[in-house]
């Protein structure tokens, strides 16, 4: 006859016996909490809704999408980094949200350097660049003459302070040697509606979100920001072919969780996405999208690809003086 007693230690010892990774497998154990840092409608949360549907099926849970835009995409990162760090608790970072956000927010409600662990990269697209179609420019070059001529000067919409469209308008101007006014908005959506409207002339960012209203006709797009052009857009010319190489944005979206995550949690999870967009139906909606799909060969050398963003965005946003208090 079993006693309780002889089953609790006959429990207690299979559980050392067994090894750590096998312990390790009940991760997860319930579902996942996924914040994108951004409002509905936009690239980001094109991006984290397909994504979330593929880790979900890789780690056996549910994965709840949670958008919290705001701050160029801070509060919602303030949600992660103050989260416990189990893993649970997943955010859906960018070039926005974790680069331009902490060059030009002077304070922050957390520290970048320590509050996610990262996981992993899961592509990035040149910004398109377009315009209403009121503004007399079919190329950059004319754009350039449009808005030297502008009065008042012509404006250009964002997705909110501190967010790559920020700071690609502002490398726009730069490059261009124009003025032109900056209007954020709390999200790619919103700023989107007001570009159709005809209230914003100007706007940049990840093609995702602008190709059908490029191809209604309700925005003109005048080139890529990137080294060479996007197979979804194969004749929409490159900023360098229309005479400004130096204009170069590109939108990155990746995956982290909260810091001090433990080391095996992390790379479940980095298996989980490696898996997910190596999909080929996820791999495919993500390039329809304007997205070359960049896997990290591991979550330190995704760390390594963070910290290099930031150094390259950092001398663009001095010579802005772009800041927030």
């Amino acid at each position: 006859m079993t006693t309780p007693r002889l089953m609790r230690r006959c429990l207690m010892a299979l559980a050392v016996a067994l090894p750590v990774p096998a312990l390790a497998q009940a991760y997860p154990d319930r579902p996942l909490r996924f914040v994108i840092p951004w409002p509905p409608g936009g690239t980001n949360d094109i991006v984290g809704r397909l994504v979330s549907d593929g880790l979900a099926a890789r780690l056996g849970q549910p994965v709840v999408i949670e958008n919290r835009g705001g701050a160029g995409g801070a509060l919602g990162a303030e949600v992660v980094a103050k989260s416990a760090p189990d893993g649970y608790t997943l955010l859906l970072g960018g070039s926005g949200s974790l680069t331009i956000n902490q060059l030009v927010r002077r304070r922050l409600p957390y520290d970048p350097a320590t509050a996610f662990a990262p996981v992993g990269m899961i592509g990035s697209g040149a910004n398109v660049i377009v315009v209403h179609p009121s503004v007399r420019a079919t190329n950059l070059r004319e754009l350039q003459a449009a808005a030297r001529e502008a009065s008042p000067p012509l404006n250009y919409a964002s997705p909110g302070v501190g967010s790559t469209g920020h700071a690609a308008g502002a490398l726009i101007t730069q490059v261009l040697g124009v003025e032109m006014q900056h209007v954020p908005y709390r999200g790619t959506g919103p700023a989107m509606n007001d570009v159709v409207a005809g209230r914003i002339q100007v706007f940049t960012n990840a093609l995702a979100p602008l190709q059908p209203q490029i191809q209604a006709g309700t925005v003109r797009a005048l080139a890529i920001a990137g080294p060479r052009r996007n197979a979804a857009m194969p004749d929409l010319p490159t900023a360098g072919e229309a005479g400004f190489p130096d204009i170069q944005a590109a939108t990155w979206f990746a995956l982290l969780t909260t810091g001090g995550t433990p080391r095996d949690r992390v790379d479940r999870l980095f298996a989980a996405l490696s898996a997910t967009i190596a999909d080929p139906e996820i791999r495919r909606k993500l390039e329809e999208g304007g997205l070359d799909v960049e896997p990290s060969e591991s979550p330190a050398a995704f760390a390594r690809f963070v910290a290099e963003d930031a150094a390259r965005w950092e001398p663009v946003v001095r010579r802005a003086g772009v800041s927030v208090e």
